[in-house]
């Protein structure tokens, strides 16, 4: 075992001296160390009840014969670093958070880890340290928030940024908005719809690297703790066969991954993640492959923002489980993976069924042909643009109009609110990549301002920024090359037309080729919007997005 460099001969006596100065015993030294990642924090919904959690996956350790060392991650809430320098920050993390899951295994030679996120930045950050430090690992989220009606309507996070669209078109007045705000979040989880923390929750299931339910047992159930037991029980036995997250995550369970996104309609996020933690394992994803995937998978379930039904949905409908066994079923995915189980996920799946028709349609009655996401190509964005199509009304998923220019989010805004952006507008928001934001700021103030001002049919939006999870409406983010480095979003001027074609994966401004290289050739960087700190730095090493945004 690994952790018989600290703890195994007479010449690790210091080490065991400083163990024993902390309480554990000869008897816990003997066992498997086993590190227990716990981003418990008191700033995210999603994370404030982690420690219950965290208790039972330690309970769940000890039952099985390990020894749990649990240590803390940090976590940013993107909902309230949203719309300010904070967003900034939130992409930026992920790496943080990587980085500090491997130097704790590594330093303290961790056997195994059992990760416990629940949030956005926070899974990918830990998937991509597990893949890293190729050591047996599990995880386990903090399960999903619940939805609640209200007057006849379902709720969720997103519902409050929408209520402030209509309040600032005039739609309704103050006190709706407060009735909103009161009842969106009714407690502890991540946000209710298929938003990014959900998306992830999920196709880490889908993967492999957690048990069966981790992406959907609500955060408030029983079940949801013994899940957690059932966790620190199993990365004993994954410790004992030697299972590590390369024989868990390989191109077949990636490719699950992505096809099961399509059928959720998962956040157009998950594609960034996905790219970082395939590249975290020496693996290529090929974003032409989320295409090919697409283009044959159809969108079976229609969670917010893109339906009504919310994740508590899902899990009643028989869970990421019941959504796999119907695309097995259909020949979809590979059944013959491995999974933290230490069983196939073919062998999982047996029994696993559909409880619910509606939320998980079947394959002759979707809610597309295709699957819930798209990368659009052209002279726009050469290395593609991610769309999240399943929550695009069909009158926009094609669209030719007016580019309206922000060189900040903030200036969209502005211009939204102030009643500025018209009917058939593509409002264009650049500068806010992963170098150029610096850490490429989610845009869900302007999508959400769009849509509550009831124009999500009518206007589309393009970033090199990225999109919340929350965001529905023909928004185009990740554009690449970003605009920081030259691309050709930086070239775009007002008025310009440009075309959308989701259906044909096709984004173009429609400038000829030579006023372009005149424009190109009249192009200056703009300065750095940051230069001290952590961000300064991350903006000096950060990939594009269609690398990941990973660092070099």
């Amino acid at each position: 075992m690994r952790s018989h460099l600290v703890t195994q001969g007479p010449e690790r006596a210091p080490h065991r001296s400083l163990f024993k100065a902390m309480g554990y015993t000869d008897e816990e030294l003997s066992r498997p160390l086993i590190g227990v990642a716990n981003s418990f924090n008191e700033i995210i919904p999603g994370h404030i009840h982690l420690r219950t959690i965290c208790e039972a996956v330690k309970a769940g350790i000890r039952m099985a014969g390990g020894t749990p060392i649990e240590f803390g991650v940090i976590g940013i809430c993107d909902g309230i670093a949203m719309g300010h320098q904070g967003m900034k920050y939130s992409l930026a993390s992920r790496e943080l958070i990587a980085d500090s899951c491997e130097s704790m295994a590594m330093a303290h030679a961790f056997d195994g880890m059992v990760f416990i996120p629940n949030c956005d930045k926070i899974i990918p950050g830990m998937l991509m340290a597990a893949a890293r430090l190729n050591i047996p690992s599990i995880f386990i989220s903090g399960g999903p928030m619940l939805s609640r009606r209200l007057n006849g309507k379902a709720l969720d996070y997103n519902s409050v940024y929408e209520a402030v669209g209509s309040l600032k078109a005039g739609k309704i007045g103050p006190e709706a908005l407060k009735e909103v705000e009161d009842n969106a979040c009714p407690g502890c989880g991540s946000c209710s719809g298929m938003f990014t923390a959900n998306s992830m929750n999920c196709l880490t299931e889908a993967i492999g690297m957690a048990l069966p339910g981790n992406g959907t047992v609500p955060a408030v159930y029983a079940a949801r703790i013994r899940l957690a037991k059932e966790a620190g029980y199993k990365i004993v036995e994954l410790i004992e066969k030697d299972i590590k997250p390369s024989d868990i995550i390989t191109e077949a369970s990636l490719a699950n991954a992505l096809i099961a996104d399509m059928a959720l309609g998962c956040s157009s996020n998950s594609v960034l993640h996905l790219t970082a933690i395939a590249k975290e394992r020496g693996l290529t994803l090929d974003l032409k492959d989320i295409n090919r995937h697409s283009s044959v998978t159809p969108n079976l379930c229609h969670l917010a923002p893109a339906g009504e039904h919310h994740v508590q949905d899902l899990y009643e409908a028989g869970g990421v489980q019941a959504l796999l066994s119907r695309l097995l079923e259909n020949g979809r995915i590979d059944g013959e993976v491995l999974t933290v189980t230490g069983r196939t996920l073919k062998e999982n799946l047996k029994g696993a069924m559909v409880l619910d028709n509606e939320v998980i349609r079947p394959f002759d009655k979707p809610y597309s042909e295709t699957g819930g996401l798209a990368i659009l190509f052209g002279n726009l964005a050469p290395g593609g643009g991610v769309v999240k199509r399943s929550a695009v009304a069909p009158e926009m998923m094609t669209h030719t109009g007016p580019a309206r220019v922000f060189d900040s989010e903030d200036e969209a805004i502005a211009a939204i609110y102030g009643g500025k952006i018209l009917p058939g507008d593509v409002v264009v928001i650049r500068y806010e990549g992963p170098r150029g934001g610096p850490g490429m700021r989610e845009m869900l103030s302007p999508t959400s301002a769009i849509a509550g001002a009831g124009l999500d049919k009518e206007v589309a939006l393009i970033t090199d920024g990225r999109f919340s999870g929350a965001t529905r409406g023909a928004s185009i983010g990740h554009v690449s090359p970003e605009g920081a480095d030259g691309g050709p979003i930086a070239l775009i001027r007002e008025g310009d037309q440009i075309a959308i074609d989701i259906p044909n994966y096709s984004i173009h401004l429609l400038v000829d080729d030579a006023e372009l290289e005149r424009r190109r050739a009249q192009w200056v960087c703009p300065e750095p919007r940051i230069k001290t700190g952590y961000l300064a730095r991350y903006a000096k090493l950060v990939t594009s997005a269609d690398q990941g945004a990973v660092l070099k």
